[in-house]
């Protein structure tokens, strides 16, 4: 049983069982088997554009078949339950499928998957991230940066590829393509005051 996340094989392999068993504190996500780092303490304006997102959905939502869940939250993106090799936790998650959720959290793609570019996590987000979300089935992927106060929204096409729109920023309406009827001014959503990054975009990797 680990309980220091230095302890942790970086040349290994993990599962979701393993995943499981881990004793400590610090934040972790596995993709395909590789192990990553969250950030510890997200930055006031991650917090608080997470907080808009998330009172928007559940006002909007409540009521309907879909719900909206901020993380912590499992999603497994696995289809062998078995052995389960991709455990993550996004910012927002709306599924609509109900039957995927369970008292661990969700197994399967959510329809709606929002990312909010941190530092540290920028190219997991970017690259990692948005491979595995386009490859699980995810239909909608956004990814927002706080600090240039931008949205770019990923619509699954029938290719199975993403579909990148047009960036959209404070004053535009985001339009969702997935959760029928939902729309978000962005001026709405970021803080008034302006804060800038501790330190520059960079992969978190163990």
């Amino acid at each position: 049983m680990l309980t220091n996340i230095n302890q942790l094989d970086l040349s290994k392999t993990y599962t979701y069982t393993d995943y499981l068993k881990w004793q400590f504190k610090t934040r972790v996500e596995i993709i395909m088997g590789k192990v990553f780092k969250m950030s510890p303490a997200p930055s006031p304006i991650h917090k608080e554009v997470v907080s808009a997102l998330n009172a928007a959905l559940y006002h909007f939502l409540k009521g309907k078949e879909c719900k909206v869940f901020p993380a912590p939250f499992d999603v497994r993106l696995d289809n062998d339950e078995s052995d389960i090799k991709t455990v993550v936790q996004p910012d927002l998650c709306v599924i609509c499928d109900l039957a995927k959720i369970d008292a661990r959290g969700c197994t399967g793609a959510p329809d709606l998957v929002i990312e909010i570019i941190s530092p540290a996590t920028a190219r997991k987000d970017l690259h990692e991230k948005f491979d595995l979300y386009e490859r699980s089935g995810v239909k909608e992927y956004w990814i927002i940066h706080p600090f240039e106060r931008t949205l770019t929204m990923f619509v699954l096409q029938g290719n199975g590829k993403y579909k990148p729109e047009k960036p959209l920023t404070e004053g535009d309406i985001v339009v969702s393509h997935v959760i029928e009827g939902f729309q978000l001014n962005l001026s709405d959503t970021f803080p008034n005051r302006a804060e800038e990054p501790l330190e520059n975009y960079n992969e978190n990797r163990i």
